[in-house]
């Protein structure tokens, strides 16, 4: 599967009675039922860990651009109707800011590390706490209620797998815990974020702005309100979107189809 495409429902897995394996690009699994394909006896294969590390720059990147406003600067600087630069025209500096990131597995704690560059203040919200060396490697603080993450943090990046527990885990009750200062930045799912409540927030300065490289739908309507507002960034879901890594994920699939076909032990099964 590359893009979710092929769709695997009943009625394909029906036609091929022979499926062994369903390789799945990418580490997401929400655009398949796992019951489903159970059923018929077909093992999954995704790609988690080769797009972590593109997936946890990218992250980055939407922060440093979000903060120092860089999408309106570069439409500043190229506009005809530019006569001077404002000397009041600000952005937000990372040093010294507090990270809050909701999800911390291995997208997550690249992010941490690369914060920690930044001399960030770095809290995190998972269902499990890190082991106390992995904590003081970047240093990291756990904060076992999101609220307490939120309301500390200046930037609240998302890395979370989209499952019923993570539908809509930002909403408008969230983004109100939040400072009107911070930024939300979403790498994960769009349904992590209940978007009506998101552009509600960001029309009444609920919060400061948002960057995000997942919506729902794929591409927005054209007509999408977050698409009209300036203090918003959107990237076309590009976690992943590198030559190298693209490759190594293609690799990764090839390698787990082969295993599934010989009934090998398959790389990165989802169980």
């Amino acid at each position: 599967m590359w893009y979710h495409k092929p769709d695997i429902n009943e009625e394909l897995l029906q036609s091929l009675p022979n499926l062994k394996i369903v390789a799945s690009s990418g580490v997401g699994i929400d655009h398949l039922d796992l019951n489903l394909l159970s059923s018929y006896g077909v093992k999954l294969s995704n790609t988690p860990f080769v797009v972590s590390t593109d997936t946890a720059d990218l992250g980055l990147a939407l922060m440093l651009a979000s903060s120092r406003r860089l999408v309106e600067g570069y439409q500043m600087a190229v506009s005809p109707k530019t006569e001077y630069f404002p000397a009041d025209w600000l952005g937000a500096e990372l040093s010294g800011a507090t990270l809050g990131i909701v999800g911390m597995g291995t997208i997550g704690y690249k992010v941490a590390e690369r914060a920690k560059a930044f001399e960030m203040k770095i809290l995190y919200h998972n269902r499990n706490q890190r082991k106390k060396e992995e904590e003081s490697a970047v240093g990291a603080i756990y904060c076992k209620k999101i609220d307490d993450l939120l309301h500390q943090s200046d930037f609240v990046l998302l890395s979370v797998n989209l499952t019923p527990q993570t539908h809509k885990l930002i909403g408008k009750r969230e983004l109100e815990l939040m400072k009107p200062t911070a930024t939300l930045i979403n790498i994960s799912r769009g349904l992590v974020v209940d978007q009506d409540a998101l552009v509600e927030a960001l029309h009444k300065k609920v919060i400061k702005a948002a960057a995000l490289d997942v919506t729902y739908p794929e591409p927005l309507p054209r007509d999408h309100p977050l698409l009209k507002l300036k203090n918003v960034i959107i990237t076309p879901h590009i976690g992943s979107a590198t030559k190298k890594t693209r490759r190594l994920m293609m690799e990764n699939m090839t390698e787990s189809i082969q295993a599934g076909l010989t009934g090998l032990p398959i790389p990165n099964e989802v169980s």
